[in-house]
This record gives structure tokens, sequence and C-alpha cells, in this order.
């Protein structure tokens, strides 16, 4: 019931029960969206704005919007709030330099908080704001104050490929791996360490978290952090299923479960051979599907595709799995199948796909696989797999010093 105690505390349920003291005396600005909740469901916006002492003067709203409205790739303007009359700086506009907050944005502010539900994944936008707000608050001097939440999908597992140089994008602001494992407090002790920060940082943890925990076990209402987020099963899908976003396939926007389904008019008949070569991948169960998005790529046109059914997310590997998928796809119809080519995320060159792996390496391969008749799907994924390994490895000896978790209880 709401009300009730969740087994984890956020960093905002923990400042709160301090009654906000240490933000006392101070002008602040708000980094959120509308996950900035606690676990009685009230709004950041809301408890600073009416804490004793806390001078809430400028609000600043990620991808999505400040409310999260906003579909994907959409420009949010700057604006005032209607609930508390506050004014709004978008971090997320229609260019590449609406990203970063501008000097006159922070100014007259003691204090940037930061307070947004990240899922997981490198190519989710809000750990690159927060990474592009930290810079901006160190050029001019501005302290910092991450209130940390639990990443949904876990702590443990670092997997795929990080960005190569000329590679570098709002989807891969910072050369990790795909799947990092942290949450957004340690990313932000790990951002002012490897780029030098010379920031006043405070990072503010979660309480009853550990790194082996995934989110239903948090006892926290899911918000969804973006409109196709609808639930913590979609987070689990998407460090792979994002991926479909470098195609001309449906990534399941425009339905009740995006990434989670995916797929194209096309690949009727091949759906049911892709679900079938998948098999029985580790903690997944693939079933051939039809679906008909109501607004985004093939809106109102009937597509088929696999979707890949978890059955136990600690043995599932989305990027492994949608890896797969996309291989298989593609090579089921080269002729129709395409990469996207339009911008992407103020992107026109490297394309998409090149993007959100961070090279392009990945893509070569599957277009080499699509194209040579190769059947040993497994042997492929594997020589791919292993060529991410240097990249894991290295990304786990330096996240190491900033992790704040235990693994377990």
């Amino acid at each position: 019931m709401i009300g009730d105690a969740p087994r984890v505390r956020t960093g905002l349920d923990v400042i709160a029960s301090e009654r906000f003291a240490r933000l006392a005396g101070r002008k602040v600005g708000l980094i959120a969206n509308q996950t900035a909740v606690d676990h009685r469901l009230r709004h950041a916006i809301d408890l600073l704005h009416n804490a004793p002492g806390v001078e809430l003067v400028r609000l600043f709203g990620p991808e999505h919007g400040l409310r999260g409205e906003a579909q994907d790739m959409i420009g949010v303007g700057s604006g005032a709030d209607r609930r508390t009359g506050l004014p709004i700086v978008s971090l997320y506009g229609d260019g590449p330099e609406s990203l970063v907050p501008r000097s006159e944005d922070l100014d007259g502010l003691d204090l940037l908080v930061f307070d947004v539900q990240d899922v997981g994944a490198r190519y989710y936008t809000f750990a690159a704001t927060m990474l592009y707000a930290m810079e901006a608050a160190a050029a001019v001097g501005c302290g910092f104050l991450v209130l940390d939440r639990p990443n949904p999908i876990g702590g443990l597992k670092v997997e795929g490929p990080t960005v190569s140089a000329g590679f570098e994008s709002f989807v891969g602001a910072f050369p990790m791996p795909i799947r990092h494992g942290m949450t957004v407090g340690e990313l932000a002790l790990l951002f002012r360490e490897e780029r030098g920060l010379d920031l006043d940082l405070e990072v503010v943890p979660c309480s009853g978290w550990h790194r082996g925990m995934l989110w239903p076990e948090t006892g926290l209402h899911w918000i969804p952090p973006s409109p196709n987020m609808p639930t913590a099963a979609t987070a689990m899908v998407y460090p792979g299923a994002c991926l479909i976003e470098g195609t001309n396939l449906s990534e399941g926007r425009g339905t009740t479960r995006p990434f989670e389904q995916w797929g194209a008019p096309w690949l009727e008949e091949a759906s049911y051979r892709m679900a079938e070569e998948l098999g029985d991948r580790p903690g997944t169960l693939p079933r051939p599907l039809a679906f008909c998005p109501v607004f985004h790529k093939h809106s109102g046109t009937t597509c088929f595709g696999v979707q890949p059914h978890v059955t136990d997310p600690l043995a599932f590997s989305a990027l492994e799995t949608y890896v797969l998928l996309l291989a298989m796809a593609v090579r089921a119809d080269r002729e129709r199948f395409s990469w996207r080519t339009e911008p992407y995320e103020f992107v026109s060159s490297p394309i998409a796909i090149d993007l959100l792996f961070g090279s392009s390496r990945e893509r070569e391969a599957i277009e080499e696989f699509a194209a040579s008749g190769e059947r040993d799907l497994e042997g492929w994924l594997l020589a791919m797999s292993r060529a991410w390994e240097p990249d894991t490895r290295s990304f786990e000896e330096r996240r190491r010093p900033f992790l704040r978790y235990p693994a377990a209880p």
C-alpha cells in the first residue's frame, strides 16, 4: 500500500527524513522528472519548495520534460512550472546546445540537485544529462548533489562494448559498456574523477539496496521514467532492445509493450523461424507475435517479430538476445531491412546503430553474418561477445573505487 515503508529508501527519502537540513540556507536548482518521488509518491519539487530554510529557485527538465510527457527526441521548451510558478530550464530542446546548462542558467545557484531514475543502460540519456550538468556546475563553481536511486536491473553485471573515439553522442557521452551496473550516484563519482572535474560533489546514497537486487525486490513504486519505459520489465530488455531504434524495424513504440515487442511488416514467416532458432537461451522463452503500432514506425500496419519473455532475469542477457534477433532479422530480408540514417539525438554521422554500439564494429559484423549464410548463431555470438571482454574487464576495474553498495545483503 502507498505509505508502507519499502525495503529500499532512495536518496530523496533519506534527505527528507533529515528534513532537508543539508540544503538549508542554500539557493537550489533541481534536475528532475516525474520519477523524483519519495516512497509516499510526494514529488521532490513539492518537498523542496515547502521545506523550511530551503530556497528552490529553478527547475531543470531532462529529455521527455520535467513531467515526462514528451515522446522520444521531441524538443521541449523552457517556461514556468504551472504548480509552483518556478522557472523551468529545458535540457532537451531543439539542438545539441540545449543539452548543456548555460552559465546564466546556473547564475545565483549554490547547489544543483539531481534526482532522476536511470534504467542501467549507457544509451538511456539521463546519465549524460547529469554529466553535462556536472561539467557546467564545475565551470561556475556551483555545488552538485545527487539523490541516488537503485539500478533497476541490478548492479552486478557489466556487459557490452564501450564508446570508441569519434562515436561520442548523447547516447554515448562517456566511455563505458552498454550495461554499466552502476547507480547514478556511483556514476557521478566516476565522472568527476575521470573527467578531472573541480566539483563540490555529494551523493546521498540509497539505504537498503544491494547490487544483486532487482527492482521488484526494492518495494518501491515504478514510475515510468520515460513514456516508453512503462514497467521494470521494459528496463530489463532495454540494454538490447534499444538497438532496434537504429533500424527501420519497429521497437514497439505505439504499443503497450515497447521494446519487449519488435518487428516489421515483412517478417511474418521469418518470425516463427527466428523464435525457433533463438531456442531456449538462458533466462528467456521466445514467442513469435503480431502487433500493430498506433504511432511511430509502421503506424497502422501489422508487424511481426519475436517477443523474448524473460523467465530468469539473473540469467537473461538482453544484449546477447537482441543482437541475435537483430542479426536474424537482417538476414531474413536484406532488401527491405535498412539501418536508420536520419539524424539521431542531433547526430547525422555516424549513423544511429553505430552511436548505440559505440563503434561500427558490431554493425559490420552483423552485415557480414547476414551476407555469409552462416548458421552457427551461438558460435557467431560467442565471437562477438569475446570482442567485448576487454571493454567490460577494463570498466569493471575502473568502476571499482566508486561502488558504494555491497554485492549482497
